[in-house]
């Protein structure tokens, strides 16, 4: 026999409230724990908080992304509150820091030996390069590589009418000299 609801039932376990659990040795103990209303114990809860927190301003930077529900405004406003005073003083952002550089040290490639990191620009995927550099070549680019260095060279016919390389740096990015 299975535990699992019937598909077609009005109701889904993720629907269900969830309650914030009190702790004594939480510093906002003193304060009232956040309740559900009674009467809404079928109902999906119509208000959410999603956070993003970046720690830095690239993508390849590591992201939390969590996200509190409540029956009201102030509910969910203060669990947000509550969870985020929890990721911290857990640990958790620290954590996860720390298990994304060593994500990062694990890492051994596999694009083929071509792989530049990309941005979108224009409608069309580009080759990236650091602030500034990447977009006053208006001639486009192709990437060269060696086995201990790499660089975008400017494609213009004429050398004179070439812009500067851009040299891979170490981390990913690549910068003229």
């Amino acid at each position: 026999m299975s535990t699992y609801p019937a598909p077609f039932d009005e109701t889904s376990p993720w629907d269900e409230p969830q309650t914030a659990p009190t702790n004594e040795n939480t510093p906002n103990a003193s304060e009232a724990p956040v309740t559900t209303p009674a009467n809404t114990t079928s109902t999906p809860a119509p208000f959410k908080i999603g956070f993003t927190l970046k720690a830095a301003s690239g993508y390849d930077a590591e992201w939390l992304t969590p996200m509190v529900w409540g029956y009201s405004a102030e509910e969910t406003a203060k669990r947000g509150a509550e969870l985020l005073t929890a990721m911290k003083n857990e640990g958790l952002i620290d954590l996860t820091a720390k298990a994304a550089d060593y994500t990062r040290g694990q890492y051994k490639g596999g694009g083929g030996g071509n792989a530049v990191p990309k941005r979108f620009e224009g409608g069309k995927v580009t080759p990236k390069g650091s602030a500034g550099d990447e977009s006053d070549c208006p001639h486009g680019r192709k990437l060269f590589e060696k086995d201990d260095w790499a660089a975008m060279f400017c494609t213009a016919r004429e050398k004179s009418n070439q812009c500067p390389p851009l040299w891979r740096q170490k981390d990913g990015s690549f910068k003229a000299k």
